[in-house]
Formats: C-alpha cells, structure tokens, sequence
C-alpha cells in the first residue's frame, strides 16, 4: 500500500545520517581539536561529554511536549542546533566555548529523538520496529562514510573543518527539503480523548508497565547506550595504540565497524514486526556483543580486532538500542514521545557520564577503556535475560486474562 509519508521518511532518515558523523566527528578530529584548543586528549574527552548534558537537560521534556504539540517543530529545531554545533567547534579556539557548542548539540539530539521517532512509529504503525532499526541504518552509514572523507582530506592535506562543513551542508539541504514535507498527525491526547469509552461488561486487556519493567528497560536504554557509544569513541585509538595500527588504518576500523551494523539492519528490518521475534533478538545480540568486546580484549592482534570490530558492530550498533525503544514504546502507545524521553534520557546520561570515566582510564590504559565495555555489555546481557522474563511472563497473565475479558 501507498504511504503518503515517505518521502518525509526519507527526510528524517537523512538527519540520522549527519547525526551518526556528529557522533563522531570530535573523537576522530581529536589530535587536530588538541591542537585547536591548545588541551590534550582528557580534555576533549570532556568536551564530547557535554554532548550527553545537552542531550538529557532537555530531552524527557521535549519528549512530552513532542506528544502535545506534534513532531515537526522539535526536528526543525533539531537541525538548526546542529548547525550551529557544526559551525561553532571549527571557528572556536577556546575550550569553553567548545563545551557550550557540544551542549548544543547534544540539545539537538534530543530534538531530533523526540520528534523522529515518534513521527516514524506514527507514519508506518504496522511497522513501527521496522521504521525504529531504519534509523540505526542511516547514523551507520553516517559512521561508515566520515572516516573515508577524513582519509581523504588527510591524503589531500586539507583542513579538517571540512569534516564539519559537509556534515552542516547535509543538514542544511535536507532541513529545505523537510520543510515542504507532510507530517503525520500525532497521537497525544487528541487520540486517548477520541477513544470510545469501554464496555464496563468487556473492559479492554491492557499491556501494564509496572515500575520494575520501567526501571529495567530505562536502565537497560543506559547500558546499550554506553556499549555502542564506547566502541564508537574509542576503537579506533584502540587500534592505534593498542593493536599498534596507523592512524589512516585505525579509523578504517569504524568503517568496518559500520558495516556490521548496516548489515545487522538489513537482517533485523524485516524481523522485527513480532514481539516474541523482537526480544530474541534483543537477547542475541546483547550475548553477541559481549562476546566479541571479551575477545578482543584476550586477544589484541590486528586480524582479531578487524574481525569483531564486525561483530561488534553488528550486535552493539545494528539497531539494539532501537529494539529496546520499540519494545519500551509498546508499553506506552499513547505516550511515545513520553516513552522515547525516558528511553533516551538513560542513554543520554550515559553519554555524558562515559567520557569523564573514559578521560581518567585513557591516562592509564586505553586496553581498560575495552575491559569497561566488555563490563558494561555483560550487564546488558543479564538485563535483556531479565526483560525477557518479565516480558514473557506477561504474555502468560495476558493468555489467562483474556478469556475473561471475553
């Protein structure tokens, strides 16, 4: 069937695709940002950090607002406050000015969440996983792309601002072409409001969220953030000073990283649309990432750290965080933009928290910063086992209930 809100889709994709360079962008420029900002490796450690204060002063708020007064204006200014981070970090010098623009763009992100995801779930609601793990695509193939425009602008010796220029000129062309989109209508309270009331004989099955599946899931949103948001920073000075690569050949691990992710999404798209399917796999790839960092870490050798920079970005950063989300969201189907605030609010807080405990384990060994991550993705695993517990106990009280309901 014909869906009039592709093309928007494609819009929103788009950001998450400059949105997967901005991830990045300040850790694989670090050496020359040291130089710009006369600091070391620690301090701009702690200036990515400022993305996840950004990120989470505003997010949870922006998600309620997102349900009140519709997805649009929250993507809008999203992509401006991008622009205004991609703009800012090269034309500063200080290093206090820099937090400020990385607080903006963690601001940005939490715009851009806040209204995407739920316009997506919105745009394709027999679908919503599906559209979710799309997204993982797009900030993959971001990932993907920005250490070969690096390579690049290092083999031709020019600036790396250009990094940073490209990523804003993206923005800047999609956010004209998002403004001539059609956004679908928001499902807040116009829609609990239009809700016929229930048969007092036949009340409706509800699917509960107590607070002990709130707090896991938000918990579990922290852990799988922090999995994929470590690799992500650091896996390429892994491969540099640990594994002993060049320069040009330790970002080309991100790129091999990205590839496992993109072809995780490609296989997790069409499993997603089941519930039972979609825990599964939640429960396999967090095994999956723990795993391949553990191996790594026991064996740093250049074929070793290749081969699972693959896996690793196939379990860590295909599309997981997205399946927690899609699984937290159905707990709360008139409250995405609630639910989405929650979700990424954890993960927000792991973005800010992450870096500060990563600058003082980088003065010591980068080798720690990998068995950190390997730590934090064994709890991902036990918290997944746990979700899908309560998760299929649920199913069970739902299968006793509803004969009654009938």
């Amino acid at each position: 069937m014909k869906n009039t809100y592709l093309s928007t889709a494609l819009g929103l994709y788009l950001n998450y695709l400059v949105h997967g360079m901005g991830v990045i962008l300040m850790s694989l420029n670090m050496s020359s940002l040291e130089l710009q900002w006369q600091t070391n490796a620690a301090g701009v450690s702690v200036v990515i950090s400022s993305l996840g204060i950004g990120r989470l002063s505003v997010l949870f708020f922006s998600g309620v607002l997102s349900d009140k007064f519709g997805r649009r204006p929250f993507i809008i200014f999203g992509m401006i406050c991008y622009l205004t981070f991609f703009l800012g970090i090269i034309n500063t010098h200080n290093i206090l000015v820099a937090y400020a623009f990385g607080f903006v763009a963690g601001i940005a992100n939490s715009f851009l969440d806040a209204g995407t995801y739920p316009s997506l779930m919105e745009a394709f609601p027999r679908a919503p996983g599906t559209a979710n793990v799309l997204i993982k695509a797009f900030i993959s193939a971001g990932q993907f792309l920005l250490p070969l425009i690096i390579s690049l602008l290092v083999w031709a010796e020019l600036w790396f601002g250009w990094s940073f220029l490209i990523a804003a000129a993206i923005m800047l062309l999609n956010g004209v072409f998002l403004l001539r989109c059609t956004f679908p209508p928001h499902q807040g309270r116009q829609v609990t409001a239009a809700r016929p009331a229930p048969d007092c004989a036949a009340p409706p099955v509800k699917h509960r969220c107590s607070v002990i599946d709130l707090a896991s899931y938000t918990l579990y949103g922290y852990v799988a953030m922090t999995t994929f948001y470590l690799i992500s920073q650091w896996l390429a000075q892994y491969g540099q000073f640990v594994v002993g690569l060049s320069y040009t050949a330790s970002i080309k691990l991100l790129s091999v990283y990205t590839c496992g992710s993109l072809l995780c999404v490609l296989i997790t798209a069409p499993l997603v649309r089941k519930t039972a399917r979609t825990m599964a796999l939640l429960i396999l790839y967090t095994f999956m990432s723990f795993v391949a960092l553990l191996t790594v870490c026991l064996h740093p050798s250049v074929y070793v750290v290749v081969i699972f920079s693959f896996v690793i970005g196939f379990s860590s950063a295909g599309g997981v965080v997205q399946i927690g989300l899609t699984l937290m969201a159905a707990r709360f189907p008139h409250a995405k933009g609630k639910a989405t605030g929650i979700y990424y609010s954890a993960g927000s807080i792991a973005t800010f928290t992450i870096p500060l405990i990563t600058a003082r384990l980088s003065e010591h060994s980068i080798a720690d910063i990998m068995w950190f991550d390997t730590a934090i993705a064994a709890v991902g695993f036990l918290l997944a086992l746990f979700i899908g517990l309560r998760s299929r106990m649920e199913s069970r009280r739902l299968v006793h209930i509803s004969p009654l309901a009938e």
